[in-house]
């Protein structure tokens, strides 16, 4: 059922999402202040493009540079990107088929709000 759902997903919304935090961990990598900004959007798109059977975690070894960065994150484009994905999931879980979607794009609010610190693993 997992690969049936990341299949689907990956078709409808997965490939896009993915593509677009791309571009933006290509250019946040681009600055050299804004690289761990690039690096957490790479993750964040590895997450979208198959985001079932796998959760979001919070790493136990982040320290004051990850909240700092959280902080700037969320006041320049977190909060916005978590907004998208939240309306979007709302909007897909208004059918039937699109509710194991809707939730799965909700499951992207946290770690689009808040990326540092996070990490994705396995289910």
């Amino acid at each position: 059922m997992t690969l049936l759902l990341n299949v689907i997903w990956l078709v409808l919304a997965g490939l896009w999402l993915a593509l677009g935090y791309l571009i933006a961990g290509i250019v946040c990598c681009i600055f050299i202040v804004t690289i761990p900004f690039g690096l957490a959007s790479f993750r964040i798109a590895r997450y979208a493009l198959w985001p079932f059977g796998r959760t979001i975690t919070e790493r136990r070894d982040a320290s004051v540079p990850s909240l700092l960065g959280n902080v700037l994150w969320v006041l320049l484009a977190g909060w916005w990107i978590a907004l998208c994905h939240l309306a979007t999931g709302v909007l897909l879980c208004l059918t039937i088929i699109g509710i194991p979607l809707g939730v799965a794009n909700i499951k992207l609010v946290p770690v689009a709000l808040v990326p540092l610190g996070r990490e994705i693993v396995p289910t």
